[in-house]
């Protein structure tokens, strides 16, 4: 799995003009099923994508496609992480854990 950081580069009103492109950009990911969380970052000089097992590959691919990122408001950091426990409700999303 992995914890995409968000970190903007400009400042916030630049940045605003961006987000309901991104957030458009958030719901087809999420329909796609590639992400399971995000949000803004408090305080607010970023966001926070929690994403669901892929290939790295795949995930740089598709953050490269952020509106935000394309425009060079935002840089992204990808923290990737095998999560070995999870509640209950993330069992049929972390295809890493192995139920016995």
């Amino acid at each position: 799995m992995y914890i995409v950081l968000l970190r903007y580069t400009k400042p916030l009103d630049v940045v605003d003009c961006s987000l309901p492109e991104h957030g458009e950009w958030l719901a087809r990911q999420y329909q796609a099923g590639h992400f399971l969380a995000s949000g803004r970052q408090i305080p607010r000089d970023g966001g926070v994508i929690l994403a669901r097992p892929m290939r790295r590959g795949q995930l740089d691919a598709l953050l490269a496609t952020d509106p935000l990122a394309i425009r060079r408001l935002v840089r992204h950091e990808v923290v990737e992480f095998q999560a070995t426990r999870t509640a209950p409700e993330l069992l049929r999303v972390n295809e890493a854990i192995l139920t016995t």
